[in-house]
């Protein structure tokens, strides 16, 4: 359940309509895992871990449900929960940013035959997002079991295996 990917996810197709894949998947969440708590959109459905077992690292998936000629396309993705989601996005905004403006800063200094100190910033830059990453795939081992729990009661809500790329 745990991969090298920061945020895993799977494909699949079944041959019934949007709506009565939305009821299946939701109606069989209900049933068979009372523990999620299923939240359901237009296109969307999220499932999430329960209050009682959320933790910082716990996943979250959102399925997708597309129409097709062939029936409904379900595109599943895990990640975290959307305030932890957002603190990887702003580090790795904000590391990207400054590192982007350092380097343009050390390349002028070095153009202009000064001290190029930017270059230093660059290098922290990179450290901050590569402890970001690093964090990202920490927390997925740490709510690899959460995720399996999340990717069976999909598979169960379903009917079969679906397989994360």
């Amino acid at each position: 359940m745990s991969s090298f990917r920061i945020r895993p996810r799977f494909k699949h197709t079944l041959d019934l309509s949007p709506e009565v894949t939305r009821q299946r998947i939701v109606d069989s969440l209900a049933r068979e895992s009372p523990g999620l708590e299923v939240k359901i959109f237009s296109d969307f459905i999220g499932v999430h871990i329960g209050h009682a077992e959320r933790r910082y690292w716990s996943p979250r998936l959102f399925l997708n449900l597309q129409a097709t000629a062939d029936g409904t396309l379900i595109e599943g993705v895990y990640g975290p929960e959307v305030e932890v989601w957002g603190v990887f996005v702003y580090g790795y905004l904000i590391s990207g940013l400054l590192g982007m403006f350092a380097a343009i800063l050390g390349f002028a200094q070095r153009v202009v035959e000064t001290t190029p100190w930017g270059f230093w910033i660059v290098g922290g830059m990179a450290t901050v997002a590569t402890l970001l990453y690093a964090g990202a795939q920490l927390g997925q081992k740490f709510g690899a079991w959460q995720t399996f729990q999340l990717h069976q009661a999909y598979q169960t809500a379903i009917g079969r295996p679906a397989e994360i790329q």
